[in-house]
């Protein structure tokens, strides 16, 4: 029995697996139940690595071209393993490596201003169409909110930024900061929703640019602000306080200087809300999702965020756990994606194609098969800054005006 053939039989109990060697021979694992997947490994040296390390070298050799798919997608090959993985497969040895690679990349969790601002571009400098080929017309690029499955992209989105206005309970003549605006949505939905300014930061020149151009088209600029700027540098405060998909970029050694910065930016009477990517253990730092997309990201747990925040001195006033809706939200990108696969490869190429077809699957079978996330974390400086109860939040959220 070869260590690959270990690696598999060993793994996969439910579903159905098949891979075919380097040596062209065929092995068959599971129980013969969907979903269905065969993968054909090129070369020696590719099935080595994957026997070492297969949460990173089943993304690398599929991006690389040296794993192919026979029959099915290679979603449907990593959810035959993921499921099992979710039920306790991969053996000791692979458990220390996976140890290992965390302790490895400590280093990266660490994010000063210099380095935040090289890694941020790594992903979010890609070019705006690629963007445009898989996000909704808003381009929000985090977790929808889906009342139900059968929601639309676009009706979850909207859905998200009402929920989320909601919970900001924002009144006309505040001002709003909204850390790690992105595309300038979010943004440009509170300048709607109520008489207010805003001021969104990102480090993303390609953000910065479209971000602006929005605010002039929709008439907003007069009251929607962008600068190229780390939140660490602002010095004004904001009545309300917005980050939607930016707190994983932090890095755990700055949670403490996060929000103390974020009590700092805040009126006494003033409210915050982050919402951001969790996982359900430890938190975690995938190698590969490190290396290929998000360079110094880090999935938190609420274990390690709440501690930051109590001695940032702030209130807890609300948390949510999105559990699915992240999944649902990565589904259709992929789906969209997948869809305008030829287009995005004419922007860059194949193999950059493979890398994003691998990175949308891992993190869409993440949330629903692993144990990744998404909360939503309200915060006060001052115990009566929000009204006794929450129906406010029901309320706010079905006023039109949030889209």
């Amino acid at each position: 029995m070869s260590l690959l053939d270990l690696l598999f039989s060993n793994l996969i109990n439910e579903g159905s697996l098949a891979v075919i060697d380097s040596s062209g021979t065929k092995r068959q694992y599971g129980d013969g139940s969907a979903p269905v997947a065969t993968a054909r490994i090129l070369d020696a040296k590719t099935e080595r690595r994957i026997v070492l390390a297969p949460d990173y070298h089943l993304l690398e050799s599929y991006t690389d071209g040296t794993l192919v798919m026979e029959e099915g997608s290679f979603h449907d090959f990593l959810d035959v393993c993921c499921a099992n993985v979710a039920g306790g497969g991969f053996n000791p040895a692979h458990k220390i490596y996976q140890a290992m690679g965390r302790a490895f990349l400590f280093w990266q969790r660490w994010n000063p201003v210099h380095l935040a601002h090289k890694r941020v571009s790594h992903h979010y400098d890609l070019h705006e169409n690629l963007f445009r080929l898989f996000l909704d017309d808003d381009l929000q690029y985090s977790c929808a909110y889906f009342h139900s499955p059968e929601d639309s992209l676009e009706q979850a989105q909207v859905a998200k930024k009402r929920h989320i206005i909601a919970k900001l309970d924002i009144k006309d003549g505040q001002s709003v900061l909204d850390i790690g605006c992105g595309w300038g949505g979010m943004a440009l939905s509170i300048a709607r929703a109520a008489d207010v300014t805003v001021l969104g930061v990102t480090l993303s020149k390609e953000q910065l640019e479209v971000a602006r151009r929005r605010a002039e088209q929709a008439g907003l600029a007069d009251r929607v602000r962008f600068e190229l700027l780390d939140y660490r540098k602002l010095k004004d405060k904001f009545d309300r306080i917005v980050s939607v998909g930016m707190f994983e970029h932090v890095g755990p050694p700055h949670y403490r200087q996060y929000f103390r910065k974020v009590r700092d930016l805040l009126t006494e009477d003033g409210v915050a809300l982050v919402h951001s990517v969790g996982e359900f253990d430890y938190g975690s730092s995938n190698p590969w999702i490190q290396r290929h997309i998000f360079p110094g990201s880090y999935t938190p747990s609420l274990g390690q965020v709440l501690p930051a925040v109590e001695k940032a001195r702030l209130w807890t006033t609300d948390v949510e756990v999105l559990r699915v809706h992240y999944a649902e939200t990565l589904k259709a990108w992929r789906d969209r994606f997948t869809e305008h696969r030829a287009e995005a490869a004419a922007l860059y190429d194949e193999r950059f194609c493979r890398m994003w077809e691998a990175y949308l699957s891992a993190c869409e079978i993440g949330f629903r098969r692993m144990s990744l996330m998404v909360f939503q974390i309200q915060l006060t400086k001052h115990r009566y800054a929000l009204p006794f109860t929450r129906d406010y939040m029901f309320e706010r959220e079905k006023d039109p005006k949030s889209d």
